[in-house]
């Protein structure tokens, strides 16, 4: 799965995979996409460019940390637990439109990496690492998508866009579907209008 900590339907999916996992076979390699990115040059209402500018702090951090402090498994246990500690302030907290350093230093905190690695936020240091985990991602599913990417058995798709995030068995009936429809050929999409927020409860 390929997340921005900021995105809120990217959240939902990763609770749902969360709860899949626990009833299915699951191992799921968490990566970093870009909405700020993804967005790039495009013309979008003053308060969403104001979020994409800040939304680049999270996913530097993010991508710095699993690079500082691998682990074992490439750093994705690091993304993983990273991401938990953010997306539980920025989302199920309510806290995504306050100052995010002070997010990003409690989420560092929390899951034991050193502070000093929410000096990345600031700087394009680490931008072209961000960027070619995003283009990894759109590279499997085109352009006209945004977060999250899901990739099943080798065919990738944006969503599922759930909430809320279906719990136990639910969630891996889900996941059943989300395989079937990726092992039909030609399979390409399905879409209706969202008319709910997403509940985080």
């Amino acid at each position: 799965m390929w997340f921005d900590p900021v995105c809120p339907w990217a959240w939902m999916t990763s609770r749902w995979l969360m709860e899949a996992q626990q009833v299915r076979d699951l191992d799921i390699t968490w990566s970093v996409m870009s909405l700020s990115v993804l967005n790039q040059g495009r013309d979008l209402p003053e308060d969403y460019a104001a979020l994409m500018d800040r939304a680049w702090a999270t996913v530097r951090v993010v991508i710095a940390a699993a690079k500082e402090h691998p682990g074992e498994d490439g750093g994705n246990t690091t993304r993983k637990a990273l991401y938990d500690a953010l997306g539980r302030r920025i989302h199920t907290e309510g806290r995504g439109s306050e100052d995010l350093a002070t997010v990003i230093a409690e989420a560092l905190e929390e899951v034991g990496l050193p502070v000093d690695l929410a000096r990345h936020a600031d700087t394009e240091e680490q931008d072209a690492d961000v960027r070619a985990s995003h283009e990894r991602a759109i590279s499997l599913v085109g352009d006209d998508v945004g977060t999250p990417v899901v990739s099943v058995n080798g065919v990738s798709f944006f969503g599922p866009v759930v909430t809320p995030a279906p719990k136990g068995e639910a969630a891996g009936r889900l996941w059943d579907g989300c395989v079937l429809v990726a092992g039909t050929p030609g399979f390409y999409e399905l879409k209706r209008t969202r008319d709910a927020s997403p509940d985080f409860s």
